[in-house]
Order: C-alpha cells, then structure tokens, then sequence
C-alpha cells in the first residue's frame, strides 16, 4: 500500500468514527481471527499454555464489548517456515486479523506475510526488537522489546540482591541460541556493563540449541567456570534438562536467575522437576494479581480448565488474551473487519483496564506498545511467586538457594 493511499484509509476512518449510524449498518457481524501458535514441537508447551488465553477471550471480550469472536487456530510445529504457510493459508482462508505467535523468529516470518497481504497482526509475545524495526504498517506488538525486557529484568536482579544483602561476583551467562536469545545476548553485552549495581562478571558464555536433548557438555562447561550464580536465557525444555544436568553434576551454585526469558514459571516446569523447580526466578512480565480484569480472567480460566491454575499460564494467557482484546477493541471501533479501517483503529488503540503489569495499550508510529512492566518471580512451594517488587510482593525473596554452601 502507497502511504497516500495509507492516509486516506486513516482519513475515512477518522471520518467513520463521527458518523456512528453509517458505521452500524457496514459493521460485519464477526471478527475472524488468526492465532498462530507453536502447539507442537519443542516449545509445544508454551504454545498450549498460550492457546488457553485464546480459548478463553471469545467468551470474556464478549461480555466486555459485545464483540463477536471466531477463532481460526493454526500450529507453527515450532518451525519459522511452518509459520510462514500457516499466516498464508489462514489469510487465504478469510482471516480479518492475525494474532501469535510466541517465537520471535515465527513472530517475524508472520510479521512478513501479514505486511505483504495487508493484513493487521497483533503480536501476542515475541520480544526481538527488530519485529517493530522494518517499518511496517499493518504489525503491533504488546509486548516488551528485548531491550526493555532486559532493562526492567537486570533492574529487578539488582533489587533481589539489595533486598537479600547478596551480591554475587561472579556469573556464568547461558543461553539458547534461536532469535530471542540472540537478541538478549545483544542486549546484555550493551547494558550489563554499564549498571553499576550489577558488579558482577560474567567469566563464561555458553550457546546452546533450544530444541537439544543434552545439556551434559555445556553444564561441565559452565561449572568448570567456578561462576557463583547462572544468568539464564532460555526456553522451557532446556531450562528442564538445566536444571536437572546441575544437580546430576553436583554444580555448587547460588541460584539460577533469568533477566527476562520464558521456561521456569511455565507449568511443565513444575511438573516435571517437583521441589527441584524451587528457587529458581524469572524477571518477567507478569499479571497484576489485583487488577478487576485479572479476576475476571481467572474466574473464565478456572471455569473452562478446572484442573489449572492461572498462575501456571500468566504471562502466556495474559498476552495472547490481551492481543485478541486489541482486535476485538478496534474491530468495535472502526465497524468493520476490512484491513484498511480494522489496521488504522488498532494503530489508534488506548486500553487501560488490562491485566498485565505496565500502563495503557497504545502503540506508537513503529507499532510498539512501550511501558510494560516486569516482577521478579521466584519458585516458592512448586508454584511462582512475586516477591519484588515489594508493592506487588507476594512471598520474601530468597537468595542464595538455602542448599547454597560456601567456599
């Protein structure tokens, strides 16, 4: 699309907003929207877990605006060419809008076919900068950048030292090698440096596949650093083998912290490592436990998966709930599914009633929604906690882990 013909569909939108009656009787009945979703393949998990947001928005966005919602779920098998076809075929198959899709080099194929056809897409949780970076018209994300994630996450790691009067000098950085870790690595090595209530050194940087089945060799690796705690960016399968490899190997550590990445709070986590997932914490964005529409989710969630908890899904159910919650509130506005209305109503977004930790959902002119907040969550009893920041704090931090000995 020619950026004049850009502004004149912003124009005709505008106008449609005065003329309420006209916009009634063009306003399709139903929006239909894409969500694109690894639910299989290694990070299968996380896909499902995100996928019970989206299961649960069509009955809440209902009660909250009326707004009629069909789903049209697609599974990118974890795969960034799977997800490139799967964004073609559902827009071949009478899309309106696209939302997903979790992975950030799935995000960014999306991102792709979605500016090319012309086709709005709500990114639910992808933190690669670059997504928001290439100019396109028709993409928004509600969700932190990796630099973001990073400043609000190394921010938190140096209040969980203040707050336990521990400050390690030492770290060994490991960290999966895909789109998003490349990306936080970019990031760490920038900022780290230069906060100066962070004084520890990282002496070791180990890469690793996401999708690997053995993590022996780089956890010797690691070990053999004498680091004092692990800084973690990774996935949740890996973030299991981790953990596991640390106590098969005897590793000596203060503890595991994540400056922003998914895998120790997610549900799999707990199930599969037990008393062994304890401990462990994740700066990450998180629900706000006090917020009306957290509630309200919650209660949808307890009534459609009666064997879970929202705890277990928070972020994954938050932001893919939130991102249909962006269409479903523009599609109200503009009175129409077409792209051209649906995509300049979105861009003119403003949510404030929303359930994840930051301010209002607006984007700005790259469609980046900025001023999304984080929570130092650590595993306390099998299950994540808050314990910072202390407004928000459920449980006190604890830091070294209590099996911690000193040498």
């Amino acid at each position: 699309m020619k950026r004049r013909d850009f502004d004149k569909a912003l124009a005709a939108t505008a106008l449609g907003a005065l003329a309420p009656f006209q916009v009634a009787r063009a306003q399709a009945k139903k929006l239909r929207v894409g969500v694109l979703l690894p639910l299989s393949g290694y990070e299968g998990f996380i896909g499902q877990s995100c996928k019970k947001g989206s299961d649960l928005a069509p009955g809440v966005i209902k009660e909250l605006t009326g707004v009629d919602i069909e789903l049209m779920n697609a599974d990118t098998e974890s795969n960034v060419q799977t997800a490139r076809s799967r964004a073609e075929r559902l827009i071949d198959e009478g899309a309106n809008v696209l939302v997903g899709a979790f992975d950030s080099g799935a995000t960014a194929a999306i991102a792709q076919v979605a500016e090319q056809r012309g086709v709005p897409f709500v990114v639910n949780i992808a933190a690669a900068p670059q997504i928001t970076e290439q100019g396109y018209k028709f993409v928004f994300r509600n969700f932190p950048t990796a630099v973001e994630l990073l400043r609000n996450g190394l921010s938190l790691i140096g209040d969980l030292f203040q707050a336990t009067n521990e400050t390690p000098r030492t770290a060994v950085y490991m960290h999966v090698n895909d789109t998003f870790g490349q990306a936080m690595t970019k990031g760490i090595n920038a900022m780290l440096p230069k906060i100066t209530r962070l004084p520890f050194k990282i002496v070791e940087e180990v890469a690793y596949d996401p999708a690997t089945k053995d993590l022996s060799v780089e956890v010797a690796k690691a070990k053999a650093s004498n680091a004092e705690f692990v800084l973690l960016v990774c996935r949740l399968n890996d973030a299991i083998l981790l953990r596991r490899e640390i106590v098969k190997q005897r590793w000596n550590i203060m503890g595991i912290v994540s400056p922003g990445s998914p895998g120790m709070y997610e549900e799999q986590f707990y199930r599969s490592l037990g008393k062994l997932s304890d401990y462990c914490i994740s700066n990450v964005p998180w629900y706000n436990p006090k917020a009306e529409l957290t509630k309200t989710v919650d209660h949808a969630f307890s009534k459609m998966f009666p064997k879970d908890k929202l705890m277990y899904n928070a972020l994954n159910v938050g932001y893919t709930f939130e991102a249909l919650l962006v269409a479903a509130d523009a599609f109200k506005r503009a009175g129409s599914a077409a792209a051209q209305p649906l995509t300049a109503a979105i861009r003119s977004t403003d949510i404030t009633n929303r359930m994840m930790l930051g301010g209002p959902i607006k984007f700005d002119a790259k469609g980046q929604c900025e001023g999304n907040l984080s929570a130092c969550v650590e595993n306390l009893h099998e299950q994540p906690m808050v314990v910072l920041p202390q407004a928000a704090a459920e449980a006190k931090p604890v830091f070294p882990w209590p099996t911690y000995k000193r040498t």
